[in-house]
């Protein structure tokens, strides 16, 4: 979590540098700050600033009001991001507004609810930030341009806000005392001349405990420059660097510049208020009384006259990332000249320590800067920083290409500077911008909140710290702690388990394993798992017992210290292996329509290929947690799970235990975030929790760490596609063959389901009259993968658009031409002969089309790529065809005094599912949303519910619901009837007459996934995106500029939950298609197993400007109120991105003559930096 920490920096000084200095706030999180650092500092945690219960600070406010806030559980942290910004700065500026959430992650809104509500505050606010559109509509349809009103917004007060608490102030005053710790604080700095010289005194301050007579000892450095101590947070270096650019001439300040521009994405402002600069110098050792302190002074020289300095740094993800290879790069030239006097070039990330090309550097001095020292240079580099093919860290071509590239941008830079050439290669971005367009019939009641943007129920509970989540829950008196013990082996015999040095653990009582399961130790969705890996292991992270402690620290000691010998075996671990050992599971999956022999005859074209789709980690922010509380009686058991599927998990415990399932009650309150993530794999922590529980009869918890739950759970399933597709000239898809591999893991679970639905989207949106997809499950020593929002749906997708732009480019066609020459009409068969009803996807292309001026834009885009040589733009657009099915419960009680308790069978995961169920209790029951509570989830008030997946929670749920409050008003109509002019509570006294007002209800869709009779879907939802980026073909950097989303939501419940689930998915998507990379060793090890080597999509990473309109008068007639599914469809929108850096790509390697390239090439997903600056062949990547 992070909290705001406010701080006198002058806690060491007298009254009068305290008046120039004052006090400072900063954030900083919770587990980067120690104990020790908070000596005479106030914390401010998210409920200190305001609470539901008293009112809430403007903060909390406009992030739930503007639905900033969606599982709610990283919204403390942003939330206090933000207040810290404005005890800073009341009025900040939008740049400053979008720097303070560096370091702040979400995985469900997509970010633009959060920036646009807290832009509110900026200094010229964009309001709602809404861009008008013209559009014809009927006069029975009002178009709403704002999802919130900015004026509803209670004004921010700083005078109302907390001061320091004087008793932590240090003074002369008796009651302070003096500071019970050596302080070493930043005290001032000066700009001063001397002899002419400009020079920067950087004074610090140390006080000693045994300095009570009110001396101080000062250090003082002069020369040249800054000089910045031991213990000086990288945030005061930073604002002491911007304090010197601002003060001192351009030319002095350029070494200041770069290292400013390295630590604004080196990490947020959090990490930056207790880092200190790792740099290395003169080290000393000063003594006072019995302390030592060390301080390590690392020197900033101003720039001479003739000289240049630039930094870079490559990495994955813009902000708050490591860098794959960095580079600092200095020049000096002879006055007057340019002559290289000295050059310099240093590199980190292509050794174990930074590296200095000394070597080449010293053959260029004296040589003129032109073309020959650049062919010099880069020669010289190849050859001097060369790497193994093994080297760790691996991507060894991206990184030696990366040294040429970052000294040619350093040699165009000072040509620039020396005025002998301009830079032709100028990048304007858009303005920040956001679009939401949504429609409200007119004439609606206003107390009907159906299609209106209600904010999330519980957001202003999550946005003030109060909303609890399984964790939240306080612990119970004996309440013990578990911690799973795991294979270190992808495939192994067990042959010894060695508890002996965990026993001498303080607190430790006992270890859990197979032996102890008193009922099946099978599990699993097709009972081919085991609760505890007995004998065997086929995977690293397979849970093979557990320990149980008193603490959780003493849990991970005692897991640390147990012992397991193996006998290692063969072990399969990609896709290819198993191909190549026939390892799959069963059965082989086919569908085929159309003579495939007859269609690639008669092809004019046919191009066949591979391509490969990265696996995804859920990254849910909070990860697996079980509290199992034994009852002592019959073996009841209650389990707090956060889990997205209660009956499952019911259902697994109870046969793990040997007991009726109507002994196990599971409970869901809310989860933060899942994704698919915990709709089977929360099982495996569950069952373990559950076993310690019955074993030790006191309560258990587990709550896995990050790199546990990453290790563990599994993710979304890597694919590997091989195709054929014959066309025509004129672009016409005739005929497509498709194998379909998928990486299952260690274990079935869902994976068959996922390559069913796989098959089902391989045809997207284009109708293929002779096709085959084939589709086998890979059976490999990994953690089983599961489900992932789009289950399957955006790999069969992504393969289809992939061959689908390879017909394009063949053709020599527009893109955009050849999809829509291929796509559906109203009425047609899909692939699997389901007729096409109510197909809204022509609507959604063209009106993306026309508000995105795509065709306007294209040609803007060839404009900046025939101006620009190592930047190019692309666009490209895209639609999507997602099927819809899935049974589902309600429970409605109505209480006495008029009071309604909804509950349902669906979980809450931020998606708003509480919220849309609330909002068709109202509209049925014709009361107010405020008179409708739901408290949580559970298994003994709905029985036997689906997951909470596929994007159809609504539709089922709210179906149920809708059923449900039906019974309940037949039941109530007759003392409706005989008092007609009553209220609502004067009926509900029909309990006076015995009559229930408890009711159920539960959907029937007429599908059977056992049979595969009937149709696979229900309905289908449709988008449509369109997307330009612009890519750094040097590097391989790109931005995401624009993205348009016109998306078909039928009759939306709530406008503002579903733009924020398409916002939400569509970033989701983003990360999987061009961000998140998941690496494991050739042994099967996971080395991406948290936020330092895993990068999730950030604030900075979403399209500067993003518009997204759901479509006008499309009632879907086969869903509650007229409603479609929104979680899940849209993410393949944002293959959009992949394909328009795929399409600047073509400009990259159209634009390098001298280089023979093909049309055609592979670009795997996701389109990294390192596969975008490998596939922009050059003269660069030819010299590595």
């Amino acid at each position: 979590m992070t909290q705001s920490v406010s701080k006198s920096l002058m806690a060491c000084v007298d009254n009068e540098m305290t008046l120039i200095w004052g006090s400072s706030h900063f954030s900083a999180n919770a587990c980067l700050a120690p104990i020790c650092s908070l000596h005479h500092v106030a914390v401010t945690t998210v409920e200190g600033i305001g609470s539901t219960k008293s009112r809430l600070h403007p903060v909390q406010e406009r992030i739930a009001k503007s639905h900033g806030s969606q599982c709610g559980f990283c919204t403390p942290g942003i939330v206090m991001s933000m207040y810290t910004l404005l005890r800073n700065q009341p009025e900040p500026t939008i740049e400053e507004i979008e720097d303070a959430f560096q370091g702040n992650l979400c995985r469900c809104t997509g970010y633009r609810p959060i920036l646009q509500g807290f832009r509110t505050f900026a200094r010229v606010s964009g309001g709602s930030g809404t861009v008008s559109l013209i559009c014809s509509l009927s006069q029975q349809i009002t178009l709403s341009p704002s999802l919130f009103n900015p004026e509803e917004f209670t004004p921010l007060d700083p005078t109302q806000e907390p001061i320091f608490p004087p008793e932590l102030l240090v003074g002369d005053a008796p009651r302070r005392g003096p500071a019970k710790s050596v302080c070493h604080e930043p005290l001032e700095t000066h700009f001063i001349h001397t002899n002419g010289d400009l020079c920067v005194l950087v004074l610090w301050v140390f006080l000693s405990p045994s300095d009570t007579g009110g001396n101080r000892c000062f250090s003082v450095h002069v020369f040249p420059g800054i000089s910045f101590g031991a213990s000086c947070p990288l945030s005061f270096v930073e604002k002491t660097l911007l304090d010197a650019v601002t003060n001192l001439p351009a030319h002095q300040t350029e070494v200041f510049k770069g290292v400013l521009e390295q630590l604004r994405w080196f990490a947020g402002k959090q990490v930056k208020s207790v880092a200190v600069s790792p740099c290395s110098g003169a080290l000393k050792a000063e003594v006072m009384g019995p302390f030592v302190t060390r301080q390590i002074s690392r020197n900033l020289s101003l720039v001479l006259q003739g000289e240049y300095f630039s930094a870079f740094k490559q990495a994955s993800r813009r902000e708050d990332d490591i860098a794959k290879v960095t580079s600092g790069m200095r020049v000096l030239f002879n006055p007057g000249t340019a002559q290289v006097k000295e050059l310099a070039l240093c590199y980190g990330g292509m050794h174990d320590r930074t590296v200095s090309a000394l070597k080449t550097t010293r053959k260029q001095i004296s040589n003129f800067w032109n073309e020959e020292l650049l062919q010099n240079v880069c020669a010289g580099l190849a050859e001097e920083l060369s790497l193994a093919p093994d080297a760790p860290g691996g991507m060894v071509e991206f990184r030696r290409t990366l040294t040429l590239s970052f000294f040619f941008k350093f040699y165009l830079t000072v040509l620039q500077k020396l005025g002998i050439q301009n830079s032709k290669d100028v990048s304007v971005g858009y303005p920040p911008a956001n679009v939401q367009l949504f429609q409200v019939p007119k004439g609606q009641c206003e107390e009907d909140m159906v299609g209106r943007p209600l904010p999330h129920l519980a957001a202003a509970m999550q946005a003030s710290g109060e909303a609890v989540y399984c964790d939240d829950i306080p612990r119970y008196e004996n309440e013990l702690s578990l911690r799973l013990v795991t294979s270190t082996r992808a495939h192994a015999k067990i042959k010894s388990i060695d508890t002996s040095e965990a026993q001498k653990v303080p607190g430790f009582v006992c270890f859990i394993s197979a032996d102890d399961v008193p009922g099946s130790n099978i599990t699993g969705i097709g009972n081919d798992e085991m609760v505890f890996a007995k004998d065997k292991v086929t995977c690293i992270g397979h849970i093979i017992g557990a320990v149980v402690t008193d603490t959780r620290e003493h849990a991970q000691r005692a897991a640390q210290a147990v012992r397991i010998t193996y006998e290692d075996l063969p072990a399969i671990i990609t896709i290819e292996d198993a191909i190549a050992k026939d390892s799959f599971y069963e059965p082989e999956l086919k569908i085929e329509k159309g003579n495939l022999t007859k269609g690639f005859s008669e092809a004019d074209n046919i191009v066949s290929g591979e391509l490969y789709i990265g696996g995804q980690e859920h990254f849910y922010l909070e990860t697996h947690c079980t509290i199992a509380v034994p009852k002592g009686e019959a073996g009841e058991m209650e389990l707090f799970v956060s889990t997205q599927n209660t009956t499952k998990t019911q259902s697994f415990v109870a046969n793990m235990l040997g007991v009726p399932a109507n002994r196990i009650l599971v409970r869901v309150k809310r989860m933060g975030g899942g994704f698919g993530g915990k709709e089977t794999r929360s099982t495996v922590v569950s069952t373990a929790v559950a076993l310690a529980a019955y074993k030790t009869g006191r309560p258990v918890r587990c709550m896995l760490d990050r790199d546990e739950d990453m290790l563990i759970t599994g993710g979304r399933h890597p694919f590997l596609a091989r195709y054929k597709v014959g066309f025509m000239k004129t672009g016409r898809v005739v005929a497509l063959k498709v194998e379909h591999y998928s990486n299952a893991g260690n274990t079935l679970d869902l994976s068959q389901s996922i390559m069913e639905r796989a098959l089902f989207h391989m045809d997207n949106c284009y109708n293929i009259p002779n096709i085959r997809g084939t589709g086998r499950m890979c059976k490999t020593n990994l953690p089983s993968n599961t489900a992932f929002r789009g289950f399957g749906g955006p790999q069969g997708m992504f393969i289809a658009e992939h061959w689908m732009s390879e017909v394009a480019v063949t053709c020599g066609l527009p893109a955009e031409e050849v999809r829509r020459k291929n796509m559906y009409k109203e009425g047609d068969l899909t692939h699997f002969n389901q007729k096409l009803e109510g197909f809204t996807l022509s609507r959604c292309w063209e009106e993306c089309l026309a508000s995105s001026q795509y065709h306007a834009r294209k040609r803007e885009v060839d404009k900046f790529n025939e101006e620009n040589c190592w930047k190019k733009r692309g666009l490209s657009v895209l639609p999507t065809k997602f099927g819809i099915s899935f049974t589902a419960g309600a429970l409605v009680h109505v209480y006495t005094d008029g009071s309604v308790l909804l509950t349902h069978g669906g979980t809450e995961m931020g998606q708003g599912l509480h919220t849309k169920m609330v909002q068709v209790a109202s509209r049925t029951l014709k009361i107010p949303t405020s008179k409708i509570y739901i408290s949580e989830t559970s298994t003994n008030t709905v029985p036997n519910t689906s997951p909470t997946a596929a994007s159809v929670s609504t539709d089922l749920n709210g179906q149920a619901v809708y059923e449900a409050c039906q019974t309940i008003l037949k039941r109530l109509e007759p003392f409706k009837k005989k008092n007609p002019s009553g209220s609502w509570e004067d009926w509900v006294t029909a309990y006076l007459d015995a009559v229930s007002l408890s009711a159920t209800g539960t959907p029937n869709l007429g599908y059977s996934f056992e049979t595969n009779s009937g149709n696979p879907f229900h309905y289908f939802s449709y988008g449509v995106a369109c997307s330009e980026v612009e890519i750094d073909c040097l590097t391989g950097d790109h931005k995401n500029l624009r993205t348009d989303i016109v998306m078909d939501v039928g009759s939306s419940l709530n406008p503002a939950i579903d733009i924020g689930q398409v916002e939400g998915a569509f970033v989701q998507g983003l990360g999987l298609f061009t961000l998140e990379e998941l690496h494991y060793s050739p042994e099967g090890s996971l080395h991406t197993r948290g936020p330092s080597t895993y990068k999730i999509p950030a604030f900075g990473s979403i399209p500067s400007e993003f518009r997204v309109s759901l479509l006008r008068d499309c009632p879907n007639k086969k869903a509650i109120y007229a409603s479609k599914a929104v979680g899940e469809p849209p993410l393949f929108l944002a293959a959009s991105i992949f394909f328009a850096i795929k399409d600047a790509i073509h400009a990259a390697r159209a634009g390098n003559p001298d280089c023979k390239t093909k049309k055609l090439f592979q670009l795997n997903s996701p389109a990294t930096p390192e596969k975008i600056r490998n596939a922009c062949v050059d003269q660069f990547t030819r010299l590595v």
